[in-house]
């Protein structure tokens, strides 16, 4: 059952398609979920829509607001509601019902969402639909719905989009109207001043303005190319996650990029995501893909010979890209790409040494989101027991290795949120939800638990009878994918790095560069690390307002005071003064985690 909030979201987002309705009367809609944080409609619209029109339809939704318009629920038989909606001239709501007539419950997630009670969906005339009506709007709908217009408080259209139909690029490419709706105004108002503290800090425009990534037309759309200083912040996030897991006795694998269509058939990725590879046919034939997941290659690395109980667990290690065919009005700067390096890790273990093995990486997981001062909420990820046509294996070791998850979360005194279906396909997982400093929430962290994927590439040990023993799986990725956590790491330091992240540490800026250069190029060396001088022949002043523009942590002015004594004159970013301390002092500073 939807919570409160999401039901006024969800006629909020009918109140526009009627306002819209009312507006264009030749609008033809496709469908208007909700969504994280609002709600959007997809409209079929000959006229393109701008942001001064979204200040229109708000205006015609407070009218409707104000005629306390009831949400009047009706079920109809199916072949009614296709002759209904023919006559509405709403061929996108006769698609559905069509498709839905002949698919039933795998269109009816669509339309209805993947938590909705069916209702009468049958290969028979007899099937029945809800739909709602608000005013002269009607809608297939599920609902439910607040009691009437009037009970819907605080809104705003938040921005229009591209959006093909059903996501398919084959399809028309329909426009879509994003917007949000709270029960208080001073809820709403708040919200906004967030997404506008997020336009700030949005990493698109902060990641080439800070010169760490770029796009090129001529290399493709989601394909990121990492500058000097942008490959810094990457490696040094790389090397991290590393450091964490080698302390914990994990060791390091490499494999290559492509790999026969066999072992993804073997592996099951190939029939769930077989649309989402990017295939290769070699000149002999034969039919290859760039990988969308590291677990299968792993699984060749375990398997190449036999292993005692003795040396079990076997941590592998593996930063590396895989690749996903995304369509691309879903890309979005770093956030959705087509190469995702994963700082992915797979752990090969006995079923008594699961518990000890994820505790293990949930102490990665909390030391390395803990540097960057995330709060982390654990969220358990599970089958849908209604569908489990979805997943691998038998719904006994689904129930087996949920009820694992749920006794090493309480072991660990975490009380994780439980989502149904939102497991991987070949097991369940413990997902991590982080806030960032302006209190946006986003999923971060993951650890899979797989009985699956051993049992259908035939991984054992030899236990300690000498006989083989079926092993377990744990997939584990820290970052996820380094391009979204830098996304996601951009927007909440609003590009200001800490030291030890940041691809330039201090910058030196010489007050005269005739006399006091040599002396910062041989300070320069005395520091290390990552230092840049500044060797323009700008004022002081404005040598600082470019290092403070760069978002450079420290800054050292170098006159004839500091060449002719033992210290420096260091401003920290943020900071107006400036404070005395030895090239020793600040060190120290430039490494802290």
């Amino acid at each position: 059952m939807p919570d409160k909030l999401e039901t006024i979201r969800h006629s909020t987002a009918h109140l526009m398609a009627a306002a819209i309705q009312n507006i264009y009367p030749q609008a033809k809609f496709g469908v208007g979920p909700t969504v994280a944080d609002g709600f959007y409609y997809d409209i079929d619209l000959d006229e393109k829509l701008t942001p001064e029109d979204l200040a229109k339809i708000e205006k015609a939704m407070a009218k409707l607001q104000s005629e306390n318009l009831k949400f009047e629920r009706e079920e109809m038989a199916i072949d009614d509601a296709i002759k209904l909606f023919k006559k509405l001239n709403q061929d996108y709501k006769v698609e559905l019902l069509n498709d839905l007539k002949e698919h039933g419950t795998t269109v009816a997630s669509e339309i209805y969402g993947s938590d909705t009670p069916i209702l009468q969906f049958s290969n028979s005339p007899t099937q029945k639909v809800s739909i709602y009506h608000t005013g002269s709007f009607t809608d297939l709908c599920r609902g439910p719905h607040v009691a009437s217009t009037s009970d819907i408080a605080a809104f705003k259209l938040t921005k229009i989009a591209g959006a093909y139909w059903r996501g398919d690029d084959k399809n028309k490419m329909l426009q879509r109207i994003y917007g949000t709706a709270f029960a208080t105004q001073p809820e709403l108002d708040e919200h906004l001043a967030m997404l506008e503290e997020a336009k700030k800090r949005d990493h698109k425009i902060l990641g080439p303005k800070l010169d760490l990534f770029v796009f090129s037309d001529l290399v493709g759309p989601g394909l990121p190319l990492w500058t000097p200083k942008g490959a810094i912040v990457f490696e040094t996030l790389a090397d991290f996650i590393w450091e964490l897991r080698q302390a914990r006795g994990y060791v390091k694998v490499e494999i290559p990029h492509i790999a026969k269509k066999d072992l993804y058939l073997k592996s099951g990725h190939w029939d769930k995501f077989k649309d989402d590879l990017f295939r290769i046919t070699t000149r002999e034939g034969h039919e290859y893909a760039l990988k969308p997941m590291n677990c299968p290659h792993h699984t060749q690395i375990f398997a190449r010979r036999p292993h005692s109980y003795r040396e079990m667990p076997q941590r592998y290690a593996n930063t590396t890209a895989v690749y996903r065919d995304e369509q691309s009005g879903e890309l979005s700067g770093l956030s959705r790409v087509l190469c995702i390096t994963q700082d992915d890790s797979h752990v090969f273990c006995r079923v008594n040494q699961i518990k000890d093995e994820i505790l293990l990486i949930w102490d990665i997981v909390d030391k390395f989101y803990g540097t960057f001062g995330f709060t982390l909420t654990p969220r358990l990820s599970l089958s849908d027991p209604d569908h489990m046509e979805a997943y691998l294996g038998d719904r006994q070791n689904w129930q087996s290795s949920e009820q694992t998850l749920r006794d090493i979360a309480q072991a660990r005194g975490a009380k994780p949120i439980e989502q149904i279906g939102e497991a991987a396909f070949y097991g369940p997982k413990l997902d991590f939800m982080a806030k960032d400093s302006i209190g946006r929430e986003w999923q971060v962290a993951t650890i899979q638990l797989d009985f699956n994927m051993p049992e259908r590439f035939g991984l054992s040990c030899v236990n300690e009878k000498g006989e083989d023993e079926r092993v377990v799986m744990i997939h584990c990725a820290i970052m996820g994918s380094i391009e979204r956590f830098l996304s996601v790491l951009i927007e909440h330091y609003a590009g200001a790095f800490p030291a030890w992240l940041a691809p330039v540490q201090g910058a030196l800026l010489p007050v005269s560069t005739e006399k006091h250069l040599d002396y910062c190029q041989e300070l320069a060396r005395r520091i290390g690390g990552r230092v840049w001088i500044d060797d323009s022949q700008e004022t002081v002043g404005k040598k600082i307002r470019n290092a403070e523009q760069q978002k450079i942590p420290f800054m050292l002015v170098i006159g004839d005071k500091e060449m002719g004594g033992d210290k420096l004159a260091v401003r920290a970013r943020g900071e107006k003064e400036t404070k005395e301390m030895s090239v020793g002092d600040l060190l120290p500073l430039l490494s802290i985690k």
